[in-house]
């Protein structure tokens, strides 16, 4: 209900990218295309003090246009811009199929590991507090013992390579000349 009350403007817009991204070098035409998409938006969504950093791009709007790489970003995008207070969130309109496939497999996934969290939580709450304590305390022992460990593994590294060593670095006669300093 409170997203509903702060959004203040939804408005859908076509912008034109094709003649900001002419003026600049290829290797530069990717960002020039975001960087219009927020000029375009600053102007028309009505920022104040024309701050870009009040825009919030839509990882998927990003995807989209660097999808063909720097060199050719898209010519225009249909995109769809909400006004927060001051923050403007813009989104594109409609997605390609390979973003739809992308954003469904990240919601499936967020899905699982909510479920696996709600299991994991229900298990500790079902198991007794003085199973609990003993678990801490085994962890703590593992802990230790895989430290324990980590140090001899440490002291024999330390043991081959002091005995494969020859002799150590003689030191030089004379130092080395170096350059006055001003």
């Amino acid at each position: 209900m409170n997203k509903e009350i702060q959004k203040i403007e939804e408005r859908e817009y076509i912008i034109p990218l094709r003649k900001n991204c002419k003026k600049v070098p290829r290797y530069k035409k990717a960002n020039k295309a975001i960087r219009t998409i927020k000029e375009f938006l600053v102007r028309h969504m009505k920022v104040r003090d024309r701050d870009l950093n009040k825009i919030r791009i839509d990882k998927y709007l990003n995807e989209f246009v660097w999808a063909r790489g720097i060199r050719k970003p898209p010519v225009k995008v249909k995109v769809r811009a909400f006004k927060e207070g001051e923050i403007v969130r813009v989104e594109l309109s409609e997605l390609p199929e390979k973003l739809k496939f992308k954003k469904l497999r990240l919601e499936r996934k967020e899905q699982k590991l909510g479920e696996t969290s709600k299991k994991k939580k229900e298990a500790e709450e079902v198991k007794k507090p003085g199973e609990a304590e003993e678990e801490k305390k085994k962890e703590a022992e593992e802990k230790k013992s895989a430290v324990v460990e980590t140090g001899k593994k440490e002291a024999k590294e330390t043991a081959k390579k002091t005995k494969h060593q020859t002799k150590l670095q003689k030191q030089p006669k004379h130092q080395k000349r170096m350059a006055l300093q001003k």
